[in-house]
């Protein structure tokens, strides 16, 4: 079957019947032909033939199709007139105008206020933690969503519950928070920021004890350690117990109305949790500073029209002394580095140097972990890294984002 049109259809079938025209509806018309080769004189036989020659059965077939077309435009013309016409063609309305989806708008594309009025940004802790003032710093009027634990709030980007992670990598005193250096890796969140806070240790109580009544002093590691020396001195040879968090041992200490302990906290956390301050800016040191990092499923486009940092990190399969190499690479530059931390590869972490068989020598392999002051849409910073990945066996961008240039002063009361 051979079709012409949408609803006109002619069908030519070969065989020992005659050729018949038959309508099936009334806009299709099916035609039915035969030929035979016989001579005129068996014509006779076929009183419906169209012709009893193969020239006069093709004549027909042409006169039919012509009909056929012919009646496909009268039809085409007649609804022409319910066809609207844009931009100069016709076209069918087959879906109704209002009905159709709006198209975007620029708003609509726009990135997420910088200022995080409606994000939504995980942070370790519960509430009067620093990471909550850091959260507050980096985006003010966001929905600060707490987490038990760092990789909860890694979690929390990654499955949409938050829209960024603001954690810590490093403080002035305690150093790098590893545990963040491990899960930056073991993720795939960009970096797209980092916040300084100043950190103010406050020592806090239940309402009423004095320090002579305390047995035990509790807090995060870090803020135990960053607060040794100062809780030497005001005469608390007590017994100190690590907890996950700072504002958690405030809140332990008011669920259970521990008489007996106090806890290394924020002035934040005594107001929420109804503490006393028994001993204001204990930290040993007072230009105490963590740096958090701010956290999003995508990267931010690099820009070079203000300060941005770079985080990276890298490993080589034959140890360290590809590490001049790297850090040539970006001193041939003049990019500064602001940081550079190793870990131990835990793929493979050990290397042995003269051969399994006749060699004993075993050394650690380390990623590493660098900071430079430069932009990936920088060209000295895309030649450098061009170069870095000639000199490793792996290398990561973890993000490029602004520096934090807000103004620093030491820690201080509230």
């Amino acid at each position: 079957m051979q079709t012409l049109s949408g609803t006109n259809f002619i069908s030519t079938s070969w065989g020992m019947n005659s050729a018949k025209t038959s309508r099936v509806g009334p806009s299709q018309l099916t035609v039915s032909s035969v030929y035979r080769a016989d001579s005129v004189s068996n014509s006779a036989n076929f009183a419906n033939s169209v012709g009893a020659t193969r020239a006069d059965w093709q004549a027909s077939c042409a006169v039919l199709a012509s009909k056929v077309v012919s009646q496909e435009q009268q039809n085409t013309e007649k609804t022409d007139d319910n066809i609207t016409a844009v931009n100069g063609h016709k076209t069918l309305e087959i879906v109704p105008i209002d009905n159709l989806p709006k198209p975007l708008t620029i708003a609509d594309l726009s990135p997420a206020p910088m200022h995080g009025s409606t994000l939504r940004v995980a942070y370790q802790g519960v509430p009067g933690a620093y990471s909550e003032a850091a959260a507050g710093k980096a985006y003010p009027n966001c929905d600060a969503i707490p987490c038990d634990q760092f990789e909860v709030a890694f979690q929390a980007v990654e499955l949409w519950i938050a829209d960024r992670a603001v954690l810590p990598v490093e403080n002035s005193l305690g150093g790098s928070i590893h545990r963040n250096y491990d899960l930056l890796l073991r993720h795939k969140l960009h970096i797209v920021g980092e916040v300084q806070l100043p950190v103010h240790h406050c020592l806090l109580a239940l309402p009423g004890v004095r320090k002579e009544y305390l047995t035990r002093v509790i807090s995060h590691p870090q803020a135990l350690s960053q607060c040794e020396n100062t809780l030497t001195k005001l005469g608390l040879t007590v017994a100190r117990e690590a907890v996950d968090d700072t504002a958690g041992a405030a809140e332990f200490i008011a669920a259970n109305n521990l008489r007996d302990t106090a806890a290394i906290a924020s002035a934040r956390a005594a107001d929420l949790y109804g503490l006393q301050i028994l001993a204001n800016g204990i930290q040993d040191d007072s230009s105490n500073v963590t740096r958090f990092v701010m956290l999003a499923r995508e990267p931010i486009i690099p820009r070079t029209d203000r300060p941005f940092k770079t985080s990276i990190v890298f490993a080589h399969d034959k140890g360290m002394s590809v590490l001049f190499k790297v850090l040539s690479a970006f001193a041939f530059r003049n990019i500064s580095l602001t940081k550079i931390e190793s870990r131990p590869h835990r793929n493979q972490p050990i290397r042995v140097v003269d051969g399994e068989n006749s060699g004993t020598a075993k050394h650690f392999e380390y990623l590493f972990f660098v900071d430079f002051e430069a932009s990936m849409a920088d060209v000295r910073a895309q030649n450098a890294l061009a170069e870095v990945q000639e000199f490793t066996s792996f290398l990561r961008v973890l993000g490029s984002y602004p520096i934090d240039m807000t103004p620093w002063s030491p820690s201080r009361g509230d």
